[in-house]
């Protein structure tokens, strides 16, 4: 298990992690801090200044990931995690690769008064970063931080009593496990089914995972012994809990390159038709927190690169009555 203390800058989240450890037995300190730390000495200049924050390399990710399973396999009971996420893409990748692990998280988030927050974040990244962290900080609090970790008032408590009162949380159950969907992570190429639904308007539903960065569209990887249409009816059910009357008609394959560290595999579009009547969506919290339609144009800013063309293609081929043969978005051949 994973005890992650989420705050902003000067929240006092190491020193609380410090203590934590002590009173929670077989516990163990894990700062992911080390790991830019170490990517700040191995990547070349040219890399690291593409981007403002080490939390930007996908690599970063990935890595938080990777060496919480091998430090948990090595020593076993409880990760003690510091370490401030206010990016909710970020949060959804870190979080779904450790949930793929099996890797259950308890999010806590440690609020104080705004003063103490002024100055350890001032001291942290100068007046100048201290601005632009605190509207950074007050856009996911006021967002999907809020909804997501358990929060922690520590103002006027010392960071022992804070420990305690964490421990005592945890024990407890009050700062629960967030659930997340436990998707296997693949160890192969994947075939995978999605359906377009549309509203009357010929807006096409989108959902948004917690388990991976970026809207998507309803369904998911096929089964062995599944027809992939099928595959895309169960998941649209399971998904949305809309039951398909008919057969949905394929739009696009597309033949997903690998890219490591994924293995990339086919991913078909098909057409789902209207749907009857938005209002009887339900989703699953534990792997969907919203839904919503959008245009085309729309969903450009939620869709990854890749994902997106394979939707422009596919209403492509939804308004010529083909279907298209693409390859990393890019249709291909006759």
């Amino acid at each position: 298990m994973i005890v992650w203390i989420n705050g902003a800058f000067g929240a006092g989240k190491t020193a609380v992690a410090r203590e934590l450890v002590d009173l929670l037995p077989n516990s163990t300190l894990y700062d992911p801090e080390v790991i830019g730390d170490g990517l700040r000495c191995l990547l070349p200049q040219k890399r690291l200044a593409e981007v403002d924050d080490y939390q930007d390399l996908p690599m970063w990710r990935r890595l938080v990931v990777d060496a919480a399973a091998a430090l948990l396999a090595e020593v076993g009971g409880v990760l003690v995690v510091p370490m401030t996420l206010l990016r909710q893409e970020y949060r959804d990748e870190i979080f779904g690769g450790l949930a793929a692990r099996r890797i259950p998280v308890r999010h806590v988030l440690l609020t104080t008064d705004e003063t103490i927050l002024r100055v350890g974040t001032a001291s942290r990244v100068g007046e100048s970063g201290r601005r632009e962290h605190a509207e950074a900080y007050r856009s996911a609090l006021g967002g999907w931080l809020a909804r997501d970790a358990h929060p922690l008032d520590t103002t006027g408590l010392t960071p022992r009593q804070t420990a305690a009162r964490l421990a005592e949380e945890v024990r407890s159950g009050a700062a629960a496990v967030r659930d997340i969907v436990m998707t296997p992570e693949p160890t192969g190429e994947t075939l995978a089914a999605g359906v377009l639904l549309f509203d009357e308007a010929g807006r096409v539903l989108l959902v948004d995972p917690t388990y991976k960065p970026g809207w998507e569209f309803p369904g998911g990887v096929v089964e062995p012994g599944e027809a992939p249409a099928r595959a895309g009816i169960r998941e649209v059910a399971e998904e949305i809990g809309v039951e398909l009357a008919e057969v949905p008609r394929l739009l696009v394959v597309d033949w997903e390159q690998p890219r490591p560290p994924g293995f990339g595999g086919l991913r078909l579009l098909f057409d789902g038709g209207l749907l009857p009547a938005a209002s009887d969506i339900a989703l699953p919290d534990a792997e969907l927190r919203a839904w919503r339609f959008v245009t085309e144009e729309e969903a450009g800013s939620l869709l990854p690169p890749v994902r997106y063309a394979r939707l422009r293609w596919a209403l492509r081929a939804r308004e010529r009555g083909e279907v298209l043969n693409l390859e990393s978005g890019t249709p291909v051949g006759g």
